[in-house]
Parts: structure tokens; sequence; C-alpha cells
């Protein structure tokens, strides 16, 4: 089995790390996925990374065509919109994979077209927008890169095998593993315990280190989600080796610090909204996730103009 095309769904801080690894790859055929504007602005801009501006091929709805490997690498509330559009890239055999946050992307996605096309994987990338594009470094003490598997024996599958061979040489790091559920809910445990608490806060993510309290609130949310995975089946000590993401400079701000510093909604849904969505399933209490959730909603709605309170609105609120 070999892997001849592959498109991208999904052109941001993630997906910048796929085109830069494959843009230049001459033994695959390769574009992104895109609709209507963006699309436009794809073809029209191309997308710069690391300094280098990029125009691979976009495919849109009606030249599409089925192709050997789909890399989704959306923000979670972009997901349910482009599931069509990724439906069109679906042969009998494409194997799809995830990048998304997240442990339930899969799921999503499997529904649409099916669970036999999926691939568990997930991306570890320190990877961010400025004002000339994206930016990451590739050095392996930097980037972890993919990692993926087959959700079930045989774990040294012809997919598995076809996708190493795609991008050996590309200098994407990757790595297959048969633990790829428990290395995901490991990741989803990182992002809860490190992206939320210092989104709360608004500051780089040193907090931890300096802050007996941002520490307890990260220990909080961090005993929720084991609590669900346990539940779940997941065992988490499969993969404690792994557990521990790149070291960053205190001044880092994770991926939700970042849509809020932009003004941008975040994937707390995808974070704290599924913590509660399963431990109420499972009954097991979520108050740290819970009030984590509330919180960051709140402050979407303030960078949404919602509390920009005038002194002429003499309307009384009562406070208790």
């Amino acid at each position: 089995m070999q892997i001849h095309s592959a498109a991208l769904l999904g052109a941001g801080a993630v997906g910048s790390y796929i085109i830069w690894g494959l843009a230049d790859n001459s033994r695959v055929r390769f574009g992104l996925m895109a609709d209507g504007a963006r699309r436009e602005r794809l073809q029209a801009e191309g997308i710069t990374i690391n300094g280098r501006n990029y125009h691979p091929a976009v495919w849109g709805p009606d030249d599409m065509q089925p192709v050997d490997l789909i890399i989704v690498a959306l923000k979670y509330n972009a997901l349910p919109g482009s599931l069509d559009l990724l439906e069109k890239a679906v042969g009998p055999d494409t194997i799809v994979m995830s990048l998304m946050n997240g442990v339930d992307s899969e799921e999503i996605i499997g529904k649409q077209i099916g669970m036999q096309h999926m691939l568990y994987s997930l991306i570890k990338i320190a990877s961010h927008k400025e004002a000339d594009g994206f930016h990451f470094d590739p050095a392996p003490e930097k980037t972890v890169g993919i990692i993926f598997g087959e959700g079930q024996a045989p774990y040294d599958s012809e997919r598995v095998s076809a996708v190493m061979d795609l991008f050996a040489g590309t200098g994407i790091r990757i790595r297959a593993t048969e633990y790829a559920r428990e290395e995901e809910w490991s990741k989803f445990r990182l992002n809860i315990c490190n992206n939320l608490p210092q989104a709360e806060l608004g500051v780089g993510v040193g907090c931890y280190r300096d802050s007996i309290h941002m520490e307890a609130i990260r220990e909080g949310l961090r005993r929720e989600v084991e609590a669900i995975a346990q539940a779940k089946g997941i065992d988490l000590k499969k993969v404690a080796a792994t557990a521990k993401g790149s070291a960053v400079p205190p001044y880092s701000r994770y991926s939700t610090l970042q849509d809020l510093d932009a003004g941008r909604h975040t994937e707390i849904d995808m974070f704290s909204g599924a913590i509660m969505r399963m431990g109420e399933e499972l009954g097991i209490p979520t108050p740290f996730n819970t009030y984590t959730y509330h919180f960051i909603k709140a402050l979407e709605e303030k960078n949404d103009g919602v509390f920009d309170y005038s002194p002429d609105d003499q309307t009384l609120v009562k406070a208790w």
C-alpha cells in the first residue's frame, strides 16, 4: 500500500506544519481543501510559514476527488460545517487522520464517513501566528510532531506503514504507537491542565512554576480528567513516559489564551465542555472544569462586547 495523494483540511497553525513538510514532496499529489472566500484567499495569497510563502494546490467542492490520505487540522467549531467537503475526498480506501485537539473528533468524522477510515492521531507542536505568517521550530527538542496508530490490532498495519513511508524524509517528526488512544487522552489532559488556567489569568505558562494557587487549579482539573479516563477504560499509565510536552519559555501563551488575545472564540467546548458532558454521563462530578468552562465562556462574551456598558445605560441590575 502506498499513498500517492494527500489533502489537508485546515491551513492554520497545525496545518502549516503539514504544508511545510509535504508541499515540496514530489512523491505525492498534495493540496488544501477549502471553500468560498477562504479558498479564494489561499489561492491568491498562499500561506507563509517560517518566512517562506507556499502556494499548494487548493481544491474546492467542485474539483475535489478522492485521495489516499486526508489530514484534518481544523478548529473544533469549524468541523461540523466542513464534513460535507471532507466526504467528497473520501474513497473506499482513504485514510483519515485528525490532528485536532480533544478526544472526540475521530468519532464525529467517523459518523459521517465511517470509522473504518480513521487512524487515531495527535500532534504536539508549538506553532503560532505572527504578522508575517506561521512560525514553529522543527528541532526535535521543540517539536514532538505527529503520534498515530490503529485503534486495535494489528498495530503494524499496511496503513501505518504507508503513512510512515509518506513522511519519511520530509522533516516532519512522526511516531507510530499501539497506544494512540491513550496518547490522545494524555495530550487532552495536558491541554486542559496547561491550556486553560493560564487563559483564565491571561499570563504566560510561568504561572504554574510561580504560583501554588495556579498549580492547585491545574491539579483539580487533572484529577477530573483522569477520573473520567479511568471510567472509560483509558489507561494513561501506558503513556506515562510521553505525557510531557516540549519545554517552552515562561512567557509562552497556549492556544486558548492566543484565541482570547486575538478576540476569537476558543475551543473550550472541546476541552472542559467535553469533560462536563462525559462527567454527567458517567456520574462523575467535574467542579473545576465546570467553573473553568463558564469562566472562559464569560471571557469570550467580554471579547464580544457583551459587557461594554455605557454610563447612558441607567437600567438597574439586581445584584442578589
